[in-house]
């Protein structure tokens, strides 16, 4: 494992990824089936649910492959596509509005039915693309009994319940990796510390605080173990009078 990078990559294995996926080919084909141009003529309202589907998918893809250098611009990207599609979801709470209907109770039948349906778990392999679009389209056929409904209200119902999944998911994700980012830092302390931990004696013991290298110091009372992340880390240790190196 690097000093350095981050974890990055690995984004279909993502629940929250693969639920986005469906639910933009689920948008796609609403939007083929439900929105006239002649009601649209500009395209506005289809451009915009297609593209908030889409910005909710890729963001999740940029933002797994950016997590490599950078944790802020990770974050930032999880949080467009969680955004992305709750304006999505906007999208199709109005038109259900328009058409005289609201959305399904909690309690209703098929939102429960939609919600209970799990995803199965996605392994890499080496033919990988063909092997995850496999996968995924099975995935989907899980929920095409709503999603590809002749009723409109099913469908738009069905894309709703999966949005909030994955918003869910990705406000989880969220929270993740703000404790991750707090605890481990970002890409330019990782650089800091390692290379600080490159000219640190390698026989220097681990701050008692952060875990981290630490630096022979000297003081008017004499020589101590200071942390080399100071003034970020304050932690100290002895060295002992004979001089030999605390351990």
């Amino acid at each position: 494992m690097s000093d350095i990078y981050h974890p990055s990559g690995g984004y279909r294995k993502l629940h929250a990824f693969n639920f986005a996926t469906i639910i933009h080919l689920g948008t796609i084909s609403f939007c083929k089936r439900y929105l006239s141009w002649k009601d649209d003529p500009l395209g506005k309202m289809l451009g915009q649910m297609i593209g908030a589907s889409r910005s909710g998918k890729q963001n999740i893809v940029e933002g797994s492959e950016r997590a490599k250098t950078s944790s802020e611009t990770e974050i930032k990207l999880i949080d467009v596509a969680k955004a992305s599609l709750s304006e999505l979801q906007g999208d199709l709470e109005d038109y259900l509005v328009q058409k005289g209907q609201i959305p399904w109770s909690i309690r209703h039948p098929d939102h429960r039915a939609v919600l209970a349906i799990m995803l199965d778990e996605f392994s890499y392999t080496e033919d990988l693309l063909h092997d995850y679009w496999t996968f995924l389209l099975k995935q989907k056929k899980k929920f095409d009994p709503w999603l590809e409904d002749q009723d409109d209200v099913v469908a738009a119902n069905a894309l709703i319940i999966l949005i909030q999944r994955a918003t869910g998911l990705l406000g989880r994700q969220l929270k993740r990796l703000e404790s991750d980012f707090i605890q481990d830092g970002g890409f330019k302390e990782k650089m800091y510390l390692a290379r600080t931990k490159a000219r640190t004696d390698p026989e220097s013991p681990a701050c008692p605080d952060c875990g981290g290298p630490m630096r022979q110091r000297s003081s008017t009372r004499g020589p101590f173990w200071g942390c080399a992340r100071y003034p970020e880390c304050k932690g100290l240790r002895p060295i002992e009078p004979t001089g030999e190196k605390t351990k």
